[in-house]
């Protein structure tokens, strides 16, 4: 017995249980070449979260979309990482839009001649992201349903977080009256 524990504790192996007549037999086996490994998940979730694009992440990793979403209905554990993983993406996206239709953004172009003369300028804007918004304020709705689900008060809107911003706002205000400004 001591055998098989130590065998399922060497890398590259798993242990399978299979029912065997009125028992279960456990058997130490190689790992699938193309199962998801823990170093394989992490990729995956860090992708999804960087482009909230399950098509993408699984791209990168090197599986299929329809792998992603069978793994993800099997594993609680995969799909609760998923949705965090989600939900982080979709507040940088959210941070980005907003950050867009409060600052704009502009670039502009400069063509010079041969002599360093400004020969044209040319100013770029970009699209409005009323569209991008939009979308974020159909998936808020999702975003509220799982952390309802989950019983996750700790949101932007948690008393806990407003609480911890007017912490961090009087201490601003106490070392500005302490010096003066």
């Amino acid at each position: 017995m001591a055998a098989r524990k130590g065998a399922a504790g060497r890398p590259g192996r798993v242990v399978q249980r299979q029912a065997a007549g009125e028992g279960v037999r456990t058997q130490v086996r190689k790992a699938r070449r193309d199962a998801w490994s823990k170093a394989v998940r992490a990729r995956f979730l860090a992708e999804l979260a960087e482009t909230c694009n399950v098509s993408e992440a699984a791209r990168t990793v090197g599986k299929s979309r329809q792998a992603a979403y069978g793994l993800k209905q099997r594993d609680a554990e995969f799909a609760r990482d998923w949705d965090a993983a989600i939900e982080q993406g979709y507040g940088e996206i959210e941070a980005m839009l907003i950050r867009l239709a409060l600052h704009g953004c502009e670039s502009e172009e400069i063509i010079e001649d041969g002599e360093g003369a400004v020969k044209t300028r040319k100013v770029k804007r970009a699209p409005n992201p009323s569209l991008g918004l939009q979308l974020l304020k159909l998936h808020a709705a999702q975003v509220a349903a799982r952390r309802a689900a989950r019983g996750d008060a700790t949101g932007p809107g948690s008393p806990e977080a407003i609480a911890s911003v007017e912490r961090v706002l009087a201490e601003i205000r106490r070392r500005r009256a302490a010096a003066g400004t």
